[in-house]
């Protein structure tokens, strides 16, 4: 353990103070009969994250609900602005983006709709600079309002447009993908990937509010929902326990699109992020045990090309990774490892890791997570388990990490 190279200790969940987030009905939905059923775990439900840093009010809610989409007074309460724009793909826009529009227009006198490429080889300045040309075209002010209508590259990138445009405009997510439902729609992190690495270029900017239509997500294919499954499976380890084990025993609901299971992964999920993001809104310490798994996916996802494999599945293989490390480090057992890996197969993810370069398979993946935002002079820090339900984050020396990558990865 000597070899080891700690950070400053990230602070155990047990110590973490209470923020002030919460979970009930959704106050601001109360015009008109609300939609969901009773009981069935479907009716709006609000997670609030709140960010009061520096005297600025930037706390916003997550609805949570079937049927929100359709739903005007889901919108209502936002900054008003006579334009507003859509942005979303070439997959989603034709499934919901006049559902929103149709939503929006007791809200705004004109809404209108941009749908980009879809792909995280999408995600760059070219694409970018499509949303500021049609903020552009229709003349749109410093009130105009931004809905990413999408996964968590549209997310991301409008995201990144509405903190860039005018130097700032407001936006609102309404995300159609379960990892964007359950991760990237919420705590403000925006940005486009480089050639050299994932989310290089961005901005922190929060949104004003997040829309979660439970509804949508019954359109997603098998593969795009396991992707969305590996980031509910990291908050088990990272932070509650009894959430992994509510995922072993309700897998099967999920993958199989149950409302009410689905219900309770998204509301449990942000209520863990928004805990997390209320105590550090920049990633200076606590919010980088959000990365389990990402440091090491970020390196397959570069290393195979942006798109080869979804970024959850990436995650859910990183994952993996990150778990054998903190049992070579003696942080956890192998009983701990193997169920972690079961339940990572169970979503329908990778857990062999891909070969990136055949001569220098360890190397390669070394070299690219030298690129990670976390890295420090060079130096790789790992989002590993402590203990079951506690993360930390901390260096570990090359040849113990080229030891777990050839462990893990594919022959």
């Amino acid at each position: 353990m000597s070899s080891i190279s700690p950070v400053a200790p990230v602070p155990a969940p047990s110590s973490i103070r209470p923020v002030s987030y919460a979970v009930s009905d959704a106050e601001n939905l109360r015009d008109g009969a609300a939609p969901g059923a009773e009981g069935d775990g479907t009716s709006p439900q609000q997670v609030r994250i709140e960010l009061r840093a520096s005297g600025e009010d930037r706390s916003y809610p997550i609805f949570i609900g079937s049927g929100l989409l359709s739903w005007s007074a889901s919108f209502a309460g936002l900054p008003k602005a006579s334009q507003a724009l859509i942005v979303s793909n070439t997959t989603v826009a034709p499934l919901y983006a006049e559902t929103l529009k149709q939503a929006l227009q007791a809200h705004h006198a004109q809404v209108t709709v941009l749908a980009l490429p879809d792909g995280e080889q999408h995600k760059d300045w070219s694409t970018l600079n499509l949303i500021f040309d049609a903020l552009l075209s229709q003349g749109a002010d410093r009130k105009t309002v931004l809905y990413a209508l999408g996964g968590g590259v549209v997310g991301d990138m409008t995201g990144f447009a509405a903190a860039s445009y005018m130097r700032g405009v407001p936006f609102v997510q309404v995300p159609t993908t379960l990892l964007a439902q359950v991760d990237s729609s919420v705590g403000g992190k925006t940005a486009i990937n480089h050639p050299q690495g994932k989310n290089m270029i961005g901005a922190f900017y929060q949104p004003k509010r997040v829309v979660c239509d439970l509804d949508v997500l019954k359109s997603l294919p098998a593969r795009e929902l396991s992707a969305g499954l590996a980031e509910v499976i990291k908050y088990g380890p990272i932070f509650d326990m009894d959430l992994l084990d509510w995922l072993e025993q309700h897998m099967d609901a999920l993958r199989a699109l149950d409302t009410a299971a689905l219900a309770h992964a998204v509301r449990r999920s942000c209520e863990i992020k928004a805990e997390v993001v209320g105590q550090d809104e920049r990633e200076s310490g606590l919010r980088a045990i959000l990365n389990f798994g990402h440091t090491f996916g970020h390196a397959i996802e570069a290393g195979l090309g942006y798109g080869a494999w979804l970024h959850g599945e990436a995650v859910g293989c990183g994952m993996v990774l990150a778990a054998t490390l903190s049992q070579r480090l003696g942080l956890v057992d192998e009983a701990f490892v193997a169920r972690l890996k079961r339940l990572i197969e169970r979503a329908g993810l990778p857990v062999v890791a891909p070969v990136l370069d055949p001569n220098d398979n360890a190397g390669r993946y070394l070299d690219l997570m030298r690129l990670d935002k976390k890295a420090e002079a060079g130096e790789i820090k790992f989002v590993l388990i402590e203990r079951p339900g506690q993360a930390c984050v901390r260096g570990a020396p090359d040849a113990l990490v080229r030891e777990v990558i050839d462990a893990c990865a594919a022959a």
